[in-house]
């Protein structure tokens, strides 16, 4: 039998190039699967802060509102955090059932476009279990009440060692940031202080953040 002249014989694809794009190939799942991964387990942050001022006759009962310097003074904390993310800014507020904390919330939450969601500080192990779990990866900020701040950052890991809030102390600022891997951070911030002037007896004047 003689073989046949014009048989066309079907070029093999170099085994050279299997071999090159296989591992490429991998490498490209294997980058995108970690981005994925990365992507859920993105550091969670939450900022703490005590409501804006009361009157302190009106706060030994009822549900005080905000007075004129607390009402500046939440403005004052809605310029400081409304561009505290350079991508986003802060993505849920969380304030207690109490008039004041929710007054506090109001202009950031309002200028952000953002439902103030209603929840009971008090209810410590249960509350920041609902925050982390609806909102991880997010920058979120409570506004609640001085005797509750520490037991907060402590649940989540941060410091245990808060200094206590004064009577008329409203301007501390507290960050956790809780990293999918490694260790929670806590910082102490100041977003500025609210004082009367001597020469102008009609309203709060702003001081320089310290």
């Amino acid at each position: 039998m003689q073989p046949q002249a014009n048989r066309q014989v079907k070029p093999k694809r170099p085994r050279s190039l299997r071999r090159w794009l296989i591992p490429v190939l991998g490498y490209s799942a294997v980058v995108l699967g970690l981005a994925w991964f990365f992507e859920l387990q993105a550091t969670t942050t939450v900022i703490f802060v005590r409501h804006a001022d009361t009157d302190t006759t009106m706060a030994q009962g009822g549900d005080p509102p905000l007075n004129a310097r607390g009402r500046a003074r939440a403005e004052m904390l809605a310029d400081f955090l409304q561009d505290v993310d350079v991508v986003a800014g802060v993505d849920a507020i969380y304030a207690s059932k109490a008039r004041r904390t929710q007054e506090t919330a109001a202009p950031l939450a309002k200028r952000l476009g953002l439902t103030v969601a209603i929840d009971d500080p008090y209810d410590v192990e249960g509350f920041m279990s609902r925050v982390l779990r609806k909102h991880k990866g997010e920058v979120i900020l409570i506004v609640t009440h001085g005797d509750a701040i520490a037991s907060l950052v402590a649940e989540l890991h941060g410091s245990k060692r808060l200094p206590p809030n004064k009577p008329d102390e409203y301007d501390n600022l507290y960050v956790v940031t809780i990293p999918w891997f490694g260790k929670v951070k806590t910082l102490r911030l100041h977003y500025g202080l609210v004082r009367p002037s001597p020469e102008f007896s009609g309203g709060p004047t702003f001081a320089a953040p310290r």
